[in-house]
């Protein structure tokens, strides 16, 4: 059985919200730093059992209990010490350390690097106040930072000299070895004599678990330095892509204030925002955010505020913080996204006009969703319907990689949305249609509006079952995408084209293809589930309980995907045929009018004569037509009606 160094446990307890593990257990509300709930140790009415987040512990007045989520689950769940840090472990996606007699090693040596990055920060400290450190001291000073700026944050100097820390550490009893494994000092490979790795450098110490120092930042004061920004190197202490600078006070002052943790781009927007009285920012350590450091962010806050600057650059970096967050994003946890007036970083801003200005700024943060179409309708011409597709086909692709399926379905309905309200046409009246139903779209909505609720409507061949109609012929479309929602995949645009006469079955279509959109993984039971809490839900009862439907094969469960795609598509032949016969021959009566009753009457009733052999029985229920033999008919009207023109 493994070892649990102190730094395992605590990276553990750092990963997960006490009151997520405990609430899993029992119930607890919301008062205001805190979550209260009866106690799960005695029986009363009152609760006395409490929970705080920001101190990492609970506490039963009614029991005087009181611990952290391992001993909750001791307590609770009648686990040992092991079996309850394994399963948060699992819970944290964290592995458990192997059994190996090296890992008390390990942790000896982990304490020693965590005693000489404190005591490098206290000779960094030390040094900002002596004569070597007198322009790191008028630097910051320049820059607006207080003495308790400073010393909130610890910040110091890094002095020029080759071996400056190297040789008072030393002095102090560290060996050499351990200054180089917590990347104090550097190593050259070709043997020669170590190093400091920071040297005239202002320095800011990063804080991890407990709030003990583990790696450092350096910023140059030598123009000329060649980087600018120096981190410490990844070390058994200091995993880059892990941490946040100033994460736990900012986690505090963030619940205290009630309000989001925001991030910036480096530690002297963070220093500067804390001088202005906002103490809840954070900032990554030189690099794009990592998942890592989302999944911190959002145990103290749902949705944080990522601030850029607001030129290309700044954009360029919320664009990543996009496509890194967009998969990972589950119900309630998101990001928002203010961009600061080009030029200006939130230092800037704030020493020029103040808190109130970075609070307006704070105010106009964009929710992701919206930062994402941005860029995508900002990124390419969109005067086409060739590529407006292509921006449909590819926000399809970027919904699919989102894994919570909730917040998948939804960002699918948003986009949908947006992409009718941004492109569709305006809606078309009969006249404007030339009395044309099939063109013009029902209230203006479109296939992509998934809010579109069509009221339900009775249709003839509801009235008059087994009587011939178009109702079958269009039903049978709708049914095929419903038993079989993978059609969609197959023929996306067929469907997206489709209007229908039925209003009732448009409005289910509407609603399928909608559904579709935002979850294209949706299988048979789940997209009628969806449908039943809709508006289409009497129509779609309608239809897959409709006996010369279900007599058709390609429309049972269990057909063979083949088999349905060219069921579907000889269904959606003849309904096109049959359609644009309808169309023609009406337009032709209208013409004819002018030219005598009898041509008139000769149109009518050929029109007549194909509306009525669009049978309700289709190819597997014997004695419907093909779509061969109903462009014959159609062939065969059209002449009937130019002889009776031409006499």
């Amino acid at each position: 059985m493994p070892r649990f160094t102190p730094d395992f446990l605590d990276e553990l307890k750092s990963r997960l919200r006490p009151s997520d593990v405990i609430g899993r257990h029992m119930k607890l509300k919301k008062q205001g730093n805190e979550f209260a709930g009866l106690s799960p140790f005695t029986k009363e009415k009152t609760p006395s059992f409490f929970v705080n987040d920001q101190k990492g512990f609970y506490h039963c007045f009614s029991s005087g209990k009181h611990g952290d989520v391992i001993s909750f689950l001791q307590e609770t769940q009648n686990l040992s010490f092991y079996e309850a840090v394994e399963r948060l472990a699992e819970e944290a996606g964290m592995e458990l350390p192997r059994d190996d007699p090296r890992d008390a090693e390990r942790a000896r040596a982990q304490v020693g690097l965590a005693e000489a990055c404190d005591a490098a920060a206290g000779f960094f400290s030390a040094m900002l106040g002596r004569a070597e450190g007198r322009a790191a001291a008028d630097y910051l000073q320049g820059r607006g930072v207080t003495p308790e700026q400073i010393a909130a944050f610890r910040i110091g100097y890094a002095p020029g000299a080759r071996t400056a820390l190297k040789d008072y550490l030393i002095n102090k009893g560290f060996a050499e070895h351990v200054l180089v494994e917590a990347g104090l000092v550097i190593k050259p490979e070709d043997g020669g004599p170590s190093y400091d790795r920071f040297r005239n450098r202002v320095m800011f110490p990063i804080t991890g678990a407990r709030e003990r120092v583990i790696a450092f930042g350096g910023r140059a004061l030598d123009p000329n330095a060649r980087a600018k920004y120096l981190n410490s190197p990844e070390t058994p202490l200091f995993h880059k892509s892990n941490v946040l600078y100033n994460l736990g006070p900012a986690r505090a002052a963030a619940a205290e204030d009630k309000a989001p943790l925001i991030v910036c781009e480096g530690y002297m927007d963070v220093v500067a925002l804390w001088g202005a009285g906002i103490k809840r920012a954070v900032a990554p350590l030189g690099t794009a955010l990592t998942e890592a450091q989302i999944t911190l962010l959002w145990r103290a806050s749902d949705e944080p505020i990522l601030c850029f600057d607001g030129d290309r650059a700044g954009v360029g970096a919320a664009h990543r913080s996009v496509d890194r967050a967009l998969p990972m994003l589950k119900p309630g946890k998101s990001l928002l996204f203010a961009f600061l007036p080009e030029g200006q970083d939130p230092d800037d801003l704030v020493r020029d006009k103040g808190a109130a200005a970075f609070r307006d700024v704070l105010e106009k943060a964009a929710p992701l969703a919206e930062v994402l179409w941005r860029r995508e309708t900002e990124a390419r011409p969109l005067d086409t319907p060739e590529r407006r597709a292509a921006l449909r086909t590819h926000l399809r692709a970027l919904v699919k990689g989102i894994a919570d399926n909730d917040v998948r379905g939804a960002y699918g309905r948003y986009l949908a949305a947006r992409l009718e309200e941004e492109f569709a046409p305006p809606a078309r009246t009969k006249t404007q249609t030339g009395g044309n139903p099939y063109r013009a779209r029902t209230g203006g909505a479109g296939r992509w509006n998934s809010f579109f609720k069509p009221e339900p409507r009775a249709s003839a061949g509801l009235k008059r079952r087994g009587a011939p109609s178009s109702w079958s012929r269009e039903a049978t479309l709708v049914c095929a995408l419903i038993q079989h929602p993978s059609l969609m995949e197959r023929q996306e645009d067929a469907f997206l084209d489709l209007r229908l006469s039925d209003l009732a079955l448009d409005g289910l279509l509407n609603a399928a293809i909608a559904a579709l959109s935002a979850d294209p993984g949706l299988d048979s039971p789940g997209l009628k589930r969806h449908l039943h809490e809709t508006q289409a839900s009497d129509t779609l009862e309608r239809i897959v309980g409709d006996e010369t439907l279900n007599k058709q094969s390609f429309l049972r469960p269990d057909a063979e995907m083949d088999e349905v795609e060219w069921g579907w598509s000889d269904a959606l032949r003849h309904h096109l045929i049959a359609t644009n016969a309808r169309m023609e021959l009406t337009e032709t009566a209208s013409q004819s009018f002018t030219d005598g009753e009898g041509v008139w009457k000769a149109a009518v009733t050929a029109r007549e004569e194909l509306l009525n052999s669009g049978s309700s029985n289709h190819r597997d229920a014997g004695g419907g037509v093909s779509s061969e033999e109903l462009l014959d008919r159609l062939d065969r009207m059209r002449a009937t009606v130019e002889s009776k023109k031409k006499r």
